[in-house]
């Protein structure tokens, strides 16, 4: 089992910037990625940015140019930068490590979420 953290959402008005973190512990091995996703209220959860083991990133299409996502093997860490925060970036946002090997299945996990919200 991977057990995952959140930290460093809250309430921000719009231009402005956050950093979130996100802690893993646990049976941490064969990490494939990890990633932020966000679910705002009566929609589904979506991408928001990936980063592989290998140092590969991926961004949603809503964040490019905004967002920047990093990693710390070593301290089993993976942060968001978030700048030039809008409205819409608002909702609660997910952690999430994929661990698959050659032995053993898929395995998704989510941390229990951080709420930010982009208000005036």
């Amino acid at each position: 089992q991977v057990q995952l953290v959140e930290s460093g959402g809250g309430l921000v008005q719009p231009g402005g910037s956050l950093r979130l973190s996100c802690a893993a512990s646990g049976s941490i091995f064969s990490i494939y990625s990890m990633g932020w996703y966000l679910q705002a209220p009566g929609k589904q959860r979506e991408l928001v940015a990936i980063i592989t083991s290998g140092g590969s990133t991926n961004y949603g299409e809503s964040v490019k140019g905004r967002f920047t996502i990093g990693g710390d093997n070593a301290k089993n860490m993976v942060y968001l930068q978030m700048n030039s925060l809008k409205p819409e970036d608002t909702a609660v946002y997910y952690c999430n490590a994929i661990q698959v090997s050659s032995t053993t299945p898929r395995m998704d996990y989510w941390g229990q979420g951080t709420q930010v919200t982009v208000s005036s």
